[in-house]
């Protein structure tokens, strides 16, 4: 089961001039599932109400968006810009990744909110722990998505593996032992946070899960960690849906990061998900990546297998795998 959240609103969130964060991103992405025949069951998502925005963000943040948008386009920090639109375009992408969250739940299968603007670097009240920036991020589309699973379940499993850390999505829920937040992302770039120490507030420890992968770190290396630690502690946790901070910016040549991941790791990744539901919001990505590695996801995680290989992990790769693993062991069974 495919099912596609989408609206002609996201397009309209624009800048006047270049910047990486553009509506062509989705062009991107369109183009790339309709060359694998993935461009379908396509449904026009609904807006969030300003109540469940506010179960993730505070009402200054959030009043502040509603009237920069109105102010017209500016940049509202160094990386981020507003538009007219803005503020319709993500009150519809934080709607779009709670339905497709609740469809989840209700059957199995993998549910994509293609939305934008993008959301894992926005925090509580905007910029998160040590970011100079939102990073083109407006609201915390899967944050959403955890905090309404939350509500029927209990609890939340999200997983991360935009190229840069979520670093948004680990402050609201830093203190919340039942949202458990697996990162994997390059190490020593923006925002300069989720190293493997950071594993949650008091209370919650142990459930905030980075992996901060060296540059150029290649397909071996990423399934290496992935088999080593997410792997384990989904089986471990076993949760009703998954959440997919769906980054495809760690793809080799997509052009804002150094790490070398091709339509292999993401095959990979969205094949061994196969017996979860899944709901997959869509965070960076700006070019090859959204082409090929969003469709290697989803077929991945429809044909439900992989091929099983050697893998040749590097050097660097193993420490950090290592030292990850030997800090969650008080936690976790890996």
């Amino acid at each position: 089961m495919l099912r596609i959240l989408y609206s002609l609103i996201f397009k309209e969130h624009k800048p006047l001039d270049y910047h990486p964060e553009n509506p062509k991103r989705l062009d991107f992405a369109i183009e790339g599932l309709k060359a694998k025949n993935l461009w379908e069951n396509v449904i026009e998502p609904n807006p969030a109400s300003i109540d469940e925005i506010l179960d993730v963000h505070s009402e200054n943040y959030v009043e502040r968006i509603r009237k920069a948008s109105q102010m017209g386009f500016h940049y509202i920090d160094p990386d981020t810009y507003v538009c007219e639109k803005t503020w319709d375009a993500a009150l519809y992408a934080f709607g779009a990744a709670r339905e497709a969250a609740l469809m989840a739940l209700e059957e199995k299968g993998i549910y994509l909110a293609l939305v934008r603007p993008p959301g894992h670097h926005a925090g509580k009240s905007g910029r998160a722990f040590y970011a100079s920036t939102l990073g083109f991020c407006i609201f915390n589309n899967v944050a959403g998505a955890a905090k309404l699973l939350e509500s029927l379940e209990g609890n939340a499993l999200i997983i991360d593996f935009d190229v840069h850390h979520g670093n948004g999505t680990q402050e609201i829920f830093w203190n919340d032992e039942n949202i458990i937040h697996i990162d994997l992302h390059e190490r020593d770039i923006y925002p300069w946070s989720g190293y493997e120490w950071e594993v949650g507030g008091k209370g919650a420890e142990g459930t905030k899960i980075n992996i901060p992968m060296t540059s150029y770190s290649s397909d071996d290396d990423y399934i290496f960690a992935w088999h080593e630690i997410v792997i384990p502690i989904v089986n471990e946790v076993k949760p009703k849906v998954i959440l997919i901070s769906a980054g495809f910016d760690a793809f080799k040549g997509d052009g804002l990061a150094t790490i070398q991941l091709t339509e292999r790791f993401y095959a990979f990744a969205g094949a061994s998900l196969s017996d979860y539901s899944l709901a997959v919001v869509l965070e960076g990505g700006y070019s090859i990546g959204l082409e090929k590695g969003l469709p290697a996801f989803i077929e991945g995680y429809l044909k439900g297998e992989t091929e099983e290989e050697t893998i040749k992990p590097s050097y660097e790769a193993l420490k950090v795998v290592g030292k990850v693993k030997e800090i969650l062991r008080e936690w976790w069974e890996i």
